[in-house]
């Protein structure tokens, strides 16, 4: 017996439990890889390629591009958003995919979701002007505005798990190993 569709905040319910429980059955399923290819366009703008990503061993198309640019002030044309926009935007959005899924699995009707992120750059660390600079953020900030049919409570409880469970903001907020290779040509 098939389960009716059931779609809260734009997500399928009973496909959502349904990937669940598979992946809970055999972890290979929910083993997934992502990988995108980025090409520079002269200047500092870059036009990046996602093509296809991989979930419990099969590969799927996808297509898409993603370009950046830095303002003029930067050396840019101030034609796309820069990578640390496209950095704090992929933080935003994989934050706002675990607030729809868990409400959504909650019962939760979401009206509003907005992610709002900020952080400063000492530009001399990128700049190699001064080895004491870091190049990137002490800190991010971002504040999360939710308004639904929960209660202050359940959206306390939703925004620990999703800072608990987000992919994006564990890559944020810890160190992630990054694995090098420089091929000259």
């Amino acid at each position: 017996m098939q389960t009716a569709t059931q779609r809260l905040n734009g997500i399928d319910t009973n496909a959502l439990r349904g990937f669940i429980d598979a992946v809970d059955q055999d972890h290979r399923s929910g083993i997934c890889g992502f990988r995108v290819t980025t090409n520079w366009q002269g200047g500092v703008k870059t036009v990046t390629r996602v093509d296809d990503w991989r979930l419990g061993g099969e590969t799927h198309p996808r297509g898409f591009v993603i370009h950046t640019d830095e303002p003029n002030q930067l050396c840019g044309e101030d034609s796309a958003p820069n990578p640390q926009e496209v950095l704090m935007a992929a933080l935003n959005a994989c934050m706002s995919v675990g607030y729809a899924a868990l409400c959504a699995l909650e019962g939760i009707e979401i009206e509003s979701l907005q992610i709002e992120s900020a952080g400063n750059l000492d530009l001399r660390g990128f700049l190699g002007l001064d080895a004491t600079v870091k190049p990137g953020y002490d800190s991010l900030r971002y504040t999360v505005r939710i308004k639904g049919s929960g209660t202050r409570e359940q959206f306390e409880r939703i925004h620990e798990m999703v800072m608990a469970t987000s992919p994006n903001f564990f890559n944020v907020s810890r160190p992630v190993r990054l694995e090098p290779t420089l091929i000259v040509d």
